[in-house]
């Protein structure tokens, strides 16, 4: 009786070993084709910052800056082109989940204009024993100035929200220490699964310091909801691949497809981080969000500021290409927009910029725009010969 060996499947070795995929949080490029439906005409959160800085931006106009923005057409070392939002959201969750193949056709509920139901409020009272203050919508740096002495006082829970979908939680660490907000805002992410609460995300904002001098700290911690079906990050880890977290991206996914996981204290840290990881030997996907364009400078409406961490990453940029391998592919791009000159604090609907680089590229240049944000987890997966997601396609092969 003969022997019968199974015979051994052919490995396929990914073109580039590490993929690194920067989120520059709400950095869009200008109006969407629907952003009239969401009462965003005229928006372009980065030709309107760049409007009120004198800095070149030398490094990002080499990837294509100012080629999208209509101003130059010289030529640049990688390729470039805008991505068009599909899903229903302008929000944070909504962008990263497009981007790794998800699509999401009903908004993550909120609650601007109303604050959070009684009936939601009294379950929270009940569950933590402590009293809930605020209940609005507000920046969060405002709402500790003005609530955090009463929150120290009584021991209270300062509880907001935004135009996001987002339930924030303040508290002073040194009257409810991190890890019993960590619990809170635990129970309330459970809570809030129900369809009438489901917020996108649970957000705990612990604070330090004194009136009228509180500073939110870097314990924040985000409680997403798991992503209604596996992302491209899901299968990258399934195939044993790296999925590396910098920043925020491992709240974004509730830890979902995440293999290691980074946090930041900031964007100075951040690209401290990214630095870190460019160093590092690894095969699969780095992913890094810097939140401080969003949340520091875009929400706050401060143009200066949100130019100045601009020029701070696009001084970052000669470093980290100087560390780049031959078989590394670096993308960078944004999930939304937030113009610093808008009216409101709301994020805005936007196009984002897409900037593909890569030491080997022979012919880098414009690529045809994407319908989809999703085209850039199409085409992470494509290069790791993983599932393709459920939308967005490859330009996989365009990339020479």
């Amino acid at each position: 009786m003969g022997l019968f060996f199974k015979k051994k499947e052919k490995v396929i070795e990914p073109r580039f070993k590490r993929v690194f995929l920067i989120v520059l949080d709400s950095a869009g490029i200008g109006e969407a084709h629907d952003s009239a439906a969401w009462n965003d005409i005229g928006v372009n959160t980065i030709k309107h910052t760049l409007e009120c800085t004198t800095h070149q931006f030398k490094n990002l106009a080499k990837f294509g800056l100012f080629n999208l923005l209509n101003e130059t057409t010289i030529n640049t070392m990688g390729y470039y082109c805008i991505a068009k939002p599909k899903s229903n959201g302008k929000d944070t969750l909504t962008g990263h989940l497009e981007m790794m193949g998800v699509y999401t056709d009903v908004p993550f509920k909120t609650f601007t204009d109303t604050g959070f139901p009684p009936k939601l409020i009294k379950e929270i009272e009940m569950k933590t024993g402590r009293k809930v203050i605020g209940n609005c919508n507000a920046s969060g740096t405002e709402i500790i100035k003005e609530l955090g002495e009463e929150s120290i006082k009584t021991g209270s829970l300062i509880v907001y929200t935004s135009a996001d979908s987002v339930l924030q939680v303040a508290a002073h660490e040194s009257v409810i220490p991190v890890p019993e907000l960590y619990n809170i805002c635990e129970m309330i992410r459970k809570t809030t699964l129900k369809d009438d609460w489901k917020v996108g995300r649970v957000i705990a904002r612990p604070f330090t310091g004194q009136y009228p001098n509180f500073v939110r700290t870097a314990n924040r911690h985000d409680y997403a909801l798991n992503p209604k079906e596996p992302t491209v990050l899901d299968k990258l880890k399934d195939a044993k691949y790296d999925v590396i977290s910098v920043g925020k991206i491992a709240d974004i996914f509730n830890n979902c497809g995440i293999t290691e996981s980074n946090k930041t204290a900031d964007n100075t840290d951040g690209i401290r981080k990214i630095m870190e990881m460019v160093r590092k030997d690894f095969k699969g996907l780095c992913f890094i969000n810097l939140n401080d364009f969003d949340s520091k400078y875009g929400h706050r409406r401060d143009a200066v500021g949100y130019a100045d961490a601009l020029r701070e990453f696009d001084e970052a940029i000669p470093h980290m290409l100087s560390r780049l391998r031959d078989d590394d592919l670096l993308i960078i791009t944004a999930d939304h927009g937030n113009d610093p000159t808008f009216r409101g604090t709301d994020h805005t609907r936007e196009n984002v910029p897409v900037f593909i680089f890569s030491p080997q590229f022979k012919t880098p240049g414009k690529l045809e725009d994407f319908e989809t944000f999703a085209n850039i987890g199409a085409t992470i997966a494509e290069n790791f010969n993983v599932a393709k997601p459920s939308i967005g396609e490859s330009i996989l092969r365009n990339l020479k």
